[in-house]
Parts: C-alpha cells; sequence; structure tokens
C-alpha cells in the first residue's frame, strides 16, 4: 500500500518514511504544503499523514483542497499543538484520525493499520490475486496455492510493486527508488539478490512461475492464465 507523508522536519519526515518503510509500505514523502497537496489530490494513496504547520500551507488547507478535488483518502494529522480546538478543526474538516508530538511510531504504526483497516473510503483493495498467489495487504501475508510464504518487508514490499504492475517491466532504477528509495548503481546487486530470494520463495516448486528476468531491462510480473 502507498502512503503520502507531509512533513516538514527533516529528521521526523525520514523517521517516519523509514518505518513506514521497513513495515512494508511505499511511501512518498513531501517537505511543504503545496507539494503536499499536489501529490494528496492524485488520490493515489491508501492513506495521508499530516503535519498541521507546514511552510507555503498548512495541513489544514492540505485537507480541504483533497476534499475540494473529490479525494477521499483518509487522512492521519500530525502536530505538537493538543488543543481540543484544533482537534475538533481538523476533524470536521474530514480528517479521520489526530495524534500529538511526541509519539511512539508503534502507536502511529497501529493508528495506520487501523485506518486502513476501517478503509470504507479508499479504493485501494485488501487483497492481490495472480494465480494461485493472495497477497494480504492488511495483515501483510503471502499464500500460493494455499501454502503460507513468509516474506520480509522488503521483500513483500516488492512483490506488491511487481504485482501491481503486472505485465510491465519494471527497470532497476524503479525498483531501487521505490523499494529502497536510492538511485541506482549499477555496481549493485541488491536488486538480483532480492528478486532471486523472493522466486525461491514464491516460484520454487510452483507453477506457473510469475516473475520474469527481461534482459537488459528489469524484471515483469507475467500471469500466463490470465
Amino acid at each position: 500500500m502507498k502512503i503520502l507523508v507531509v512533513e516538514d522536519e527533516a529528521k521526523t519526515g525520514d523517521y517516519l518514511k523509514q518505518g513506514l518503510v521497513e513495515a512494508g509500505f511505499v511511501v512518498d514523502l513531501a517537505r511543504d504544503g503545496v507539494d503536499g497537496l499536489h501529490l494528496g489530490a492524485s488520490g493515489d494513496y491508501a492513506l495521508a499523514i499530516l503535519d498541521v504547520m507546514l511552510p507555503k500551507m498548512n495541513g489544514w488547507d492540505i485537507l480541504a483542497g483533497m476534499r475540494r478535488a473529490g479525494c477521499e483518502t483518509p487522512v492521519l494529522f500530525l502536530t505538537a499543538r493538543d488543543q481540543v480546538e484544533d482537534r475538533v478543526k481538523g476533524l470536521e474538516l474530514g480528517a479521520d484520525d489526530y495524534l500529538v508530538k511526541p509519539f511512539a511510531f508503534s502507536e502511529l504504526l497501529a493508528r495506520v493499520r487501523t485506518l486502513l483497516r476501517r478503509g470504507s473510503r479508499s479504493k485501494e483493495p485488501e487483497q492481490l490475486r495472480a494465480a494461485d498467489l493472495e497477497l494480504d495487504l492488511l495483515r501483510r501475508r503471502v499464500t500460493r496455492a494455499g501454502q503460507r510464504i513468509d516474506l520480509t518487508a522488503k521483500e513483500f514490499a516488492l512483490l506488491e510493486l511487481l504485482l501491481r504492475r503486472r505485465g510491465e517491466v519494471l527497470p532497476r532504477s524503479l525498483i531501487a527508488s521505490q523499494i529502497w528509495d536510492m538511485n541506482f548503481d549499477s555496481d549493485t546487486n541488491v536488486i538480483e539478490v532480492a528478486v532471486r530470494r523472493l522466486r525461491a520463495k514464491m516460484d520454487d516448486g510452483f507453477e506457473p512461475k510469475l516473475i520474469r528476468t527481461v534482459r537488459g531491462m528489469g524484471y515483469v510480473f507475467e500471469d500466463k492464465t490470465q
């Protein structure tokens, strides 16, 4: 699942992104309100986490702009201001939850998962399926032919990315930026190793094979049963 974080404090933003990525989510991070609204209004996210006090545009205005654009993405507010009036204002604008800084990341993650499970307004599916493979996005579980497959957070995120964009050849540079949040270095084999380990878990011993290498280009998820 893809989450938008809008946070201008560099340390807090990087901390949130790293923690959510390690929990298996794909995360976009915006540093100011204008960029946050531009991304948030696209409706491409399962959840948006918004700081209230931001440069150029505050979190309340981002939320109002998202709702005017018809975007019903669930929103969790983060703020250092623990005032009843602030919480009421955010909720009246259509926020789904409110967390006061400082907070424990475990609490934020629990609230994120609760909002995603609630998901009444989210267009994100709870499961992704192809052939006999099933990804449960909320429980972060994978099964193939009814057998449970244990994946690391990175492996799950890689498989989710490939499955969401099935039939599309994904270059290593895109995988590196989306899953490892880094620029692709042709001298590193981290992606090849990760794909090899993923294949060993969810392709070896099963038919059809679902992940294919396109030499010189990247990787593609193909479901030949469809």
